[in-house]
């Protein structure tokens, strides 16, 4: 299984210099992100929202390694969030963060998550804006959702993200589909060891379904966050069964894959949001779509090896 393998090589300093230095790299890049800059990721934000679909900002970075770094996480996001403000985006744009990136592994990293990300949620919100938080791996779960449920006690509409291939996230469902909660329902892109998730893909799947059930007969508001259409079939039926109206639970899709279906979903009055990642600290979330995807790995080694 390469999935693993990329999964692993995602955290390699060694293999992450020869990827960035292959010629083929950088058009297979720009498929998934939106540019290096912020001004880049702004002109991506106005063409989709041009095109009826929202969007979700994630400005890329994770692991970092000192306290510096962390501090110029949070200020990249509170440049972002003054920027969709000025640009009149923020009605349309939120915002996605790792609290990686905000120190969450460092020596104490759970206050310094919460101290660094707390001044991103309240320029958000004044904004108009808000602010969804990412999940990674396993060991970073229960730090993640104590500071969820930290900043909705001042800023109920900060979500959350729930992994499907996780055993525990049925019961985390429970716990956060109350009122009010916005959790974005994804299979997960980690690799995680047999005693915490589902190996199977069939089995993520079967999960992935019993969550969907359990956010979808909640009161919060579901983001779907699939690009399979078994999925978005399976979600479209239960919001009919359930009552749900339009604007009570969306789609979400990453920037890049899956065109034609974001908009179909659009055509048919379906919110649907698109997942835009930008800036230079690209090479994680890069190898995590090669992983997700076989057809994208498939591609790229073709292309390299025609390159070479």
């Amino acid at each position: 299984m390469l999935g693993p393998v990329l999964l692993a090589a995602s955290r390699s300093a060694a293999i992450r210099r020869l990827v960035s230095a292959a010629p083929v790299t950088r058009p297979m890049v720009d498929r998934f992100i939106a540019g290096e800059r912020l001004t880049e990721s702004l002109g991506s934000v106005r063409s989709l929202t041009a095109r009826g679909l929202d969007v979700t900002l994630d400005h890329l970075g994770e692991d970092v390694t000192d306290r510096v770094e962390a501090l110029r996480s949070r200020d990249a996001y509170l440049a972002l969030t003054e920027a969709l403000a000025a640009e009149g985006l923020a009605g349309r744009a939120e915002m996605s963060v790792k609290l990686s990136a905000f120190g969450q592994a460092l020596p104490g990293g759970h206050d310094l998550a919460l101290a660094n990300v707390t001044p991103v949620v309240e320029a958000a919100a004044a904004a108009g804006t808000t602010v969804t938080l990412d999940m990674e791996d396993h060991t970073t779960v229960d730090s993640t959702l104590a500071i969820l449920g930290d900043l909705r006690t001042r800023f109920p509409q900060t979500g959350a993200v729930v992994q499907s291939y996780l055993f525990r996230t049925e019961d985390d469902c429970r716990a956060l589909a109350g009122e009010g909660s916005r959790v974005r329902l994804v299979k997960g892109a980690y690799n995680e060891p047999a005693s915490v998730a589902y190996q199977d893909k069939r089995e993520v799947d079967r999960s992935y379904v019993r969550c969907l059930k359990i956010l979808m007969a909640g009161e919060g508001y579901p983001m779907i966050g699939s690009h399979d259409p078994r999925m978005v079939a399976i979600a479209q039926d239960l919001a009919h069964r359930l009552g749900r109206k339009l604007d009570e639970y969306e789609f979400q899709m990453l920037y890049g894959i899956r065109v034609a279906e974001q908009e179909r979903l659009v055509a048919e009055g379906h919110r649907m949001r698109v997942y835009v990642p930008y800036g230079t600290d690209w090479y994680g979330y890069f190898m995590r779509r090669l992983a997700e995807r076989p057809a994208n790995l498939t591609f790229f080694l073709r292309s390299l090896v025609g390159r070479r």
